[in-house]
């Protein structure tokens, strides 16, 4: 374990029990969710060598990721 990090869990260990519950379960979300990023572009890149990528209109995605976030407009 890196220095850093064992200097974290020293300070958590410090916390009421229910903080450190609290914490230990936002770094499970945050590494389950590094880890599914993770995957998801070991897909892509595998998907780029294999020749199955295509051109991506930024201007078009910007504005579907507004509209399905209900951003409206780009």
């Amino acid at each position: 374990m890196i220095k850093v990090l064992r200097e974290a869990i020293a300070k958590v260990e410090a916390l009421p029990e229910a903080e450190q519950d609290r914490i230990a379960r936002e770094l499970i979300d945050y590494v389950d969710k590094l880890s599914a990023l993770r995957a998801d572009l070991d897909v892509g890149i595998r998907q780029l060598d294999a020749g199955e990528g295509r051109e991506l209109d930024i201007n078009a995605f910007l504005q579907e990721m507004h509209e399905k976030n209900g951003m409206g407009r780009a």
